[in-house]
């Protein structure tokens, strides 16, 4: 069984699907990646589908739940690389891959996941009480 190469890239994991997506692979895909990010605790997925000329609704249903998982695992995902092709196809097949944002290319979606990430580090500090209100309280 071929597996998935998952690279770490900063604060990011980069899956980049060269290999026909069978059931066991995806599975597999799965796993591993779930593991990596508790593992590395990388906010960001990118998943690279640049390779592939068809996508199928196995292969949509998949990414859809790749994000679902790395979502709850606090990684946003995005998937880079879809050729029109795909993305016509994915249209016509009714699949809306909801969660998973997606860019052009693997610098894109680094940049959308730095964004998201620092939204959420702006929101953290905001919910943090300010020292001088807490002094002067």
């Amino acid at each position: 069984m071929e597996r998935v190469p998952i690279l770490k890239i900063g604060d990011m994991l980069l899956v980049s699907i060269q290999v026909d997506m069978s059931d066991q692979t995806a599975v597999q895909l799965q796993e591993d990646l779930a593991e990596r990010i508790v593992a590395t605790g990388c906010h960001g997925v990118i998943i690279d589908i640049t390779a592939l000329d068809i996508v199928d609704s196995f292969v949509g249903r998949m990414l859809s739940t790749i994000a679902s998982i790395s979502k709850v695992l606090d990684a946003e995902t995005v998937v880079v690389g879809m050729r029109p092709a795909v993305a016509i196809t994915l249209v016509e097949l009714g699949l809306s891959l909801n969660g998973i944002r997606t860019a052009l290319n693997v610098e894109r979606g680094m940049e959308l996941i730095a964004a998201a990430h620092a939204d959420e580090d702006e929101f953290a500090f905001d919910d943090e009480p300010d020292a001088e209100t807490t002094a002067s309280s």
